[in-house]
């Protein structure tokens, strides 16, 4: 075999699994561009070595190794990601919104596509699952190891002696990470709401509303659709909302540019959500926020808005375009 040729399959072998190593990758830093950046460098580091790849095991946990020693090396220099729900308290609607933080402080959303969950949901649960918002969070709490043992016990499914062998080190020390990272994420709340595969007739009713509510700025339809209690957040902002009262006063106050907005279906996370573009004076719309609904028992819990600038992302990281004829 020609060294061309060698190269060519190669890089064919290892592109296959892009897209699941990008799943694993987010699941473990919290971020879109993170995880790119981290299959980007699995992928140069495997096909710098195939030639010397022995073959003892399959290519795939081959792949996953160097994965998960590029995550913990990046994880070393690197804090936790976060939601604004897990750094701060609610604040009133008057509040003013204060400076952003640096994009590295926050989980940022992906589509199930970029991570390879567009098959069949039902084949797929625990997978989607892993992907919502609110287990990635967190997973974040956990510590490096802990979380990739997390991942590939209880997500992937493999056996205890092949994270071992991953991991260089025994079953027993993979078996008791695993009890103390499921101990962790017991105490931590990771309910998402209805996924965006299981939708009813009644979800896809109040969707449709939540649009018209939304288009029309009907604040006070729109608020009728929320639970009492419901929050909002809008990262890169620190600030989040509680209460049907202070998401009305926000939208009327520092929200109201948002009048006028159109807003597109998509799926973020594994949940129904929509890219909201806002009104633009010379003509079109702007890429505003990625929004992400949390619906439960048939009304809405929590409104996510990944805001775009600020030092936001968001539409880069779903690939969705940045304005609107």
């Amino acid at each position: 075999m020609t060294a061309g040729l060698r190269e060519r399959e190669g890089t064919a072998a290892l592109e296959e699994y892009r897209r699941e190593l990008t799943g694993y990758c987010y699941r473990m830093l919290g971020s879109p561009f993170d995880a790119d950046d981290a299959v980007q460098e699995t992928l140069v580091k495997a096909w710098q070595a195939y030639d010397s790849f022995e073959g003892r095991s399959s290519v795939r946990s081959w792949l996953y190794r160097i994965a998960t020693n590029v995550c913990l090396d990046s994880m070393r220099s690197r804090g936790r990601r976060a939601l604004p729900m897990d750094l701060s308290s609610p604040v009133p609607a008057t509040t003013v919104p204060g400076e952003p933080l640096p994009e590295a402080t926050w989980v940022g959303p992906i589509t199930d596509e970029a991570t390879g969950l567009a098959g069949d949901p039902a084949e797929q649960a625990v997978l989607h699952d892993s992907i919502r918002l609110a287990f990635v969070a967190a997973l974040q709490h956990l510590p490096p190891r802990q979380r990739a043992v997390l991942l590939l016990r209880e997500v992937l499914g493999w056996p205890a002696a092949d994270v071992a062998e991953l991991l260089d080190t025994t079953v027993a020390s993979v078996n008791s990470a695993l009890q103390r990272a499921r101990a962790t994420m017991g105490q931590l709340d990771t309910s998402s709401g209805v996924s965006a595969y299981d939708l009813g007739d009644g979800e896809r009713e109040l969707l449709g509303r939540y649009v018209k509510a939304f288009e029309s700025y009907d604040i006070e339809g729109l608020v009728h659709l929320l639970h009492t209690d419901a929050t909002m957040s809008m990262p890169p902002l620190t600030l989040w909302l509680q209460g049907v009262d202070d998401v009305a006063a926000w939208h009327l106050g520092h929200g109201s540019g948002c009048a006028g907005s159109r807003l597109i279906p998509i799926v973020v996370n594994g949940s129904p959500g929509f890219a909201q573009y806002r009104a633009d004076p010379e003509g079109g719309y702007v890429a505003w926020s990625v929004q992400s609904l949390e619906i439960v028992d048939g009304r809405i819990q929590h409104i996510q808005h990944f805001l775009q600038g600020f030092g936001g992302r968001a539409f880069e990281a779903l690939g969705l375009p940045l304005r609107l004829a």
